[in-house]
Parts: C-alpha cells; sequence; structure tokens
C-alpha cells in the first residue's frame, strides 16, 4: 500500500497539491537576483566578426550574406556581397538565430534533427533553419552572439565561413575587448 492510498488522496489531486505547494513556495526555494548580468557582442565587434567572415567566403570564390546577432537572437549586423542570391540575408539570419536558440552550431543541427529522429519536431519550429551555416559565438564558456551564413555551394562551407569570422576575433573576445 502506497502513501497515496493510505492517506485515500487521489494521484491528480495530489499532483494538484504538489504544484500548489511548489509556487507558495519562499522565494529563499528558488532564489534569483533581481538583475541577470549579461555579455554580449559589442557593434564593433559585430561588424569585425561580419566583415572577417565575409571576406574568408570571398577567398574561396564565394557570394554569401551573413547575419550576426545578439545572445536574444536580434540582428545587429547583416551584410550582403554583391551577387548573392536573393534568399540568402533572410537565410543568413535564420541560422544564425537558430544557432543562438538551439545553443550549437546548425550544421550538427541538421544531422540531428533529420526526419525520423527523436529532434526532427524541432524542423517545424517558427524561423528555425536547420541547414550548416549558422554558429553560436562564446566567450568565457557563454553564448554572447551568433553568426549565420549563407550563399555558398553547401552549408559545410557557410560554417567554415562562420568559424574563420569567430577565429579572427577569438582574441577579443577572451579578452573582454
Amino acid at each position: 500500500m502506497n502513501i497515496l492510498t493510505a492517506l485515500q488522496i487521489k494521484p491528480r489531486a495530489a499532483a494538484r497539491f504538489m504544484l500548489i505547494a511548489a509556487f507558495m513556495a519562499p522565494a529563499s526555494v528558488f532564489p534569483q537576483e533581481p538583475l541577470v548580468p549579461m555579455n554580449q557582442l559589442s557593434p564593433d565587434a559585430a561588424l569585425e566578426l561580419a566583415q572577417a567572415s565575409l571576406a574568408s567566403c570571398r577567398s574561396s570564390g564565394f557570394q554569401v550574406a551573413v547575419a550576426v546577432v545578439d545572445r536574444m537572437g536580434v540582428t545587429q549586423v547583416l551584410l550582403r556581397d554583391r551577387y548573392a542570391g536573393p534568399h540568402t540575408p533572410d537565410t543568413a539570419v535564420r541560422k544564425a538565430w537558430t544557432a543562438v536558440s538551439f545553443r550549437s552550431d546548425t550544421l550538427s543541427l541538421s544531422r540531428n534533427t533529420k526526419a525520423g529522429s527523436d529532434q526532427s519536431g524541432a524542423r517545424m519550429i517558427e524561423n528555425a533553419l536547420m541547414i550548416g551555416g549558422g554558429v553560436p559565438v562564446e566567450a568565457a564558456g557563454k553564448i554572447v552572439g551568433g553568426i549565420g551564413i549563407s550563399g555558398a555551394p553547401s552549408g559545410v562551407e557557410d560554417d567554415r565561413c562562420a568559424r574563420s569570422g569567430i577565429d579572427s576575433i577569438r582574441e577579443k573576445l577572451e579578452l573582454g575587448n
């Protein structure tokens, strides 16, 4: 005989009681700071990242769009090379947004969310784009922004250009400049 049976409490009533008790618990049970400190890319760093990534793609002969978003997925910089396709700006923004939203690069997400996988439903989330080329930007182990690139022949090349751009500002990220 379990405790619910002994007390003649139905499982649904017990669940409701526990939920109400959790909400009524004193704030000290779930301590939270009144302000949350956040680091994110400065506009100058975001622009430098976008320009370095664009240069990397150009050196490989690719005409692309590059988007850099802040840690919340809001666009900070959007650059489109002169011959990049008309779809590339929106695609780059969506890749960058997906990378920060899912806290993972979109090349990995494209593999991990294939049809039939347990995570395939993530592809149904509005604005999510599981195509390689979106990479979170990290500093001191925390995501400070994201970059998305669209227009290279494949997501692998988009990803490579994004990582090249991140590498170009890595020292600044580590120093917190």
